[in-house]
C-alpha cells in the first residue's frame, strides 16, 4: 500500500516539480540571452541560435516528463466507494 501512496505522490508531483524547474531555467536562459545580445548586438543571430537549441533541451525533458507521467498514471489502481470505506 505503501508502493502505490508514493506512486501516487510521485505522479502528481513529477510533472509539476519539472514544469517549474523547466519554467525557471528557460528565464534564466532567455534573460541572459537578452543580456548578451544587448552587450554585443552584433553577435545577435549565434546569441540566438544558441538560445533556441537551449530552450529545445530544457522542453525535451518536461516533455520526458510528460511521457513518464502518463506511463506512471496508468499504473496507479482505481479506487471504488468500497475500497474508501474500508468495506472490501
Amino acid at each position: 500500500m505503501l508502493y502505490l501512496g508514493l506512486l501516487a505522490l510521485g505522479v502528481a508531483l513529477g510533472l509539476p516539480i519539472a514544469v517549474i524547474g523547466a519554467g525557471l531555467g528557460q528565464g534564466k536562459a532567455a534573460a541572459a540571452a537578452l543580456e548578451g545580445v544587448a552587450r554585443q548586438p552584433e553577435a545577435a543571430g549565434k546569441i540566438q541560435t544558441m538560445m533556441i537549441i537551449a530552450l529545445a533541451l530544457i522542453e525535451s525533458l518536461v516533455i520526458y516528463a510528460l511521457l513518464m507521467f502518463f506511463m506512471l498514471q496508468g499504473k496507479l489502481p482505481t479506487l471504488t466507494v468500497a475500497d474508501l470505506a474500508g468495506l472490501k
